[in-house]
């Protein structure tokens, strides 16, 4: 029982100075003191008697087998000793490792920022390329209109062209050429030859006929010029499709004699249009054309 006594004594007093010497160490006065202090509480003043025969059965006990007390709290305090050491330089290496984290972290970020830049850049840049790739589809989509257009236009004008060239009428003659020439006076009504072409736009009239022919349905003018000498009656009519329409007359007793009429008239195609002699009247004409027959086409009519 005393051994057991002391035994619990010892590994109580082993464990308070493990305690310690983990808190901040104790040297030997501080643990013989402690082993004094432990072993005056678990044992209350007794008479001198069992006091001696406990300290003497404790001493035997003790001293049986047990090893070296202080021995033992010396490896132990060194191994402490080297544990916080080791715990010391471990966590330095988990505060360096943790640095080392904190910079990863903050380097990680740092990428992600970088590549939120890096996205937002290239999302802006795509938009910027849309709105190209639309302008450019706009503007060649514009161009083809222009084309397109132009195109229409030049066909329009080659039309326009070939129309006006149809619609391009116009002729002036006069009867004679060169030579001296009177023609009259007839019982009746002779169509005149102005046979001196100064004009033929469109070839409508022929000199060999003497005869507008209208190409168009439009308004059309005419004009003729009569010259003669006294005392005989100089005088001509215009005529449309057979019947008269204007005349131009002049008569004097004696030196010569002039006249000249105009008129618009409104021909269909195929209409005809020609200049008769008065009848019982003379011209005369030479190289100074005095007797000229004209006509030209106003504007053509739907």
């Amino acid at each position: 029982m005393k051994a057991l006594v002391c035994i619990l004594l010892l590994l109580e007093t082993f464990v308070f100075v493990v305690q310690q010497q983990v808190d901040g160490g104790l040297n030997e006065n501080e643990i013989s003191q402690q082993i004094s202090s432990e072993d005056g509480r678990q044992n209350p003043p007794q008479t001198d008697t069992l006091r001696a025969e406990a300290s003497t059965d404790s001493q035997q006990y003790c001293n049986l087998g047990i090893p070296d007390i202080h021995a033992a709290l010396r490896e132990l305090t060194a191994t402490v000793t080297e544990q916080k050491a080791n715990i010391r330089e471990l966590t330095a290496t988990v505060t360096e490792q943790k640095e080392r984290n904190r910079e990863l972290t903050a380097t990680v970020t740092e990428q992600k920022e970088n590549i939120r830049e890096l996205t937002a850049t290239v999302t802006e840049q795509k938009e910027k390329n849309r709105a190209l790739e639309t302008q450019q589809t706009f503007i060649l989509e514009e161009m083809n209109k222009k084309s397109d257009e132009i195109s229409n236009l030049t066909l329009s004008q080659v039309e326009l062209r070939k129309e006006n060239r149809d619609r391009e009428i116009a002729f002036s003659a006069a009867l004679t050429q060169s030579s001296s020439e009177h023609i009259g006076p007839f019982t009746t009504e002779i169509t005149l030859t102005y046979r001196n072409v100064f004009t033929n736009i469109g070839n409508a009239y022929n000199p060999i006929t003497g005869i507008f022919t209208a190409p168009l349905k439009g308004a059309y003018m005419f004009r003729i010029s009569v010259y003669g000498h006294a005392p005989t009656t100089a005088g001509a009519s215009i005529y449309k499709n057979g019947e008269r329409v204007v005349i131009a007359y002049d008569i004097q007793a004696k030196d010569r004699e002039n006249s000249s009429n105009a008129v618009v008239l409104i021909l269909e195609v195929g209409d005809v249009v020609y200049v008769s002699l008065w009848p019982k009247t003379r011209i005369y004409d030479n190289q100074n054309k005095h007797n000229t027959f004209s006509g030209f086409l106003l504007f053509p009519l739907r």
